[in-house]
């Protein structure tokens, strides 16, 4: 499942594309992905244009003038591909080939971008767990995006914001920063990244990095840095690049190589003087990557 840094680099890509552009067409080659298209999809759409795309955690969306808010979730395997007016696809190879079948095209944006010409923007979705939603007003007010809680790429995570949100709580501190009500877009692998960062065991419970001594507020300060700059660095890195997730002109993203724990199972930690190795954990069914020797 691509996580926010994926999302924010997919939203970037399209971007100089979508925003401003008039959307002369809208192809909708089959009446669902994992929801059916809302009711008349196609014509809430066509001859409006893009005022802006925005992101809200793992979520892009699209508000469009005097139309619909159209809320898109890549889902497993849903990826963009942006498509010149002669037919050419921008440049790029895609980490799985099927991610450029045809068959798998469901949505086509025919645009006129603001800076002239054509333009076609393509979502495939081989396995369709991908959806395209409309929402009416503000993205705050849509139940899918309501009560997500605050997003981890700017100064408003903070030491004593996560301290707030995790006081009292015994479950692990993993699965709090998963708890997207108290922080939306952080997923398995930026959580296991940035705690050990933090130097924080994922087994540790939340509420332990709330108190008011010096050492919980180290920790909690330790963490929100953590968890900002290694969404900041994925982000610039345009994202990881794990299973079927391409950027919108067919590239992969290169974050993956900077792992200094996920999926490093057994290799050395890479932390310097520390001499311990990484070890891997289920929490919740989901595997979690650690090093025990520096994290605490």
């Amino acid at each position: 499942m691509p996580e926010l840094p994926e999302v924010e680099t997919v939203r970037r890509g399209l971007q100089p594309v979508m925003e401003g552009a008039r959307i002369t067409a809208v192809e909708a080659r089959r009446p669902d992905l994992r929801f059916p298209f809302p009711e008349r999809f196609v014509e809430r759409l066509e001859g409006r244009r893009i005022a802006a795309l925005g992101r809200r955690a793992k979520y892009l969306t699209m508000h469009v003038q005097d139309g619909p808010l159209l809320i898109c979730h890549l889902g497993m395997s849903g990826s963009f591909r942006i498509e010149q007016a002669n037919g050419a696809d921008v440049p790029g190879e895609f980490h799985h080939e099927r991610s450029k079948a045809a068959a798998h095209d469901h949505v086509i944006f025919h645009l006129e971008p603001a800076a002239g010409g054509e333009a076609r923007v393509v979502f495939n979705d081989p396995r369709r767990f991908g959806f395209m939603l409309f929402g009416e007003g503000t993205p705050g007010e849509h139940p899918m995006l309501k009560d997500l809680g605050v997003e981890p790429t700017g100064n408003a995570l903070d030491g004593p914001l996560l301290a707030s949100l995790f006081e009292g709580r015994k479950t692990p501190l993993k699965a709090a920063l998963l708890d997207q009500r108290l922080i939306a877009g952080l997923g398995n692998i930026y959580v296991s990244e940035a705690l050990w960062r933090a130097g924080l065991l994922p087994t540790r419970a939340a509420g332990t990095i709330a108190g008011h001594d010096k050492q919980a507020k180290e920790r909690s300060e330790k963490l929100a840095e953590a968890v900002r700059s290694v969404i900041a660095d994925a982000i610039a890195a345009g994202g990881s690049s794990l299973k079927d997730y391409v950027q919108t002109d067919g590239s992969l993203g290169y974050f993956q190589h900077s792992f200094a724990v996920y999926d490093r199972e057994g290799a050395p930690c890479p932390k310097p003087g520390c001499g311990g190795y990484i070890e891997r954990i289920v929490q919740s069914g989901r595997s979690t990557f650690y090093c025990r020797s520096c994290q605490e």
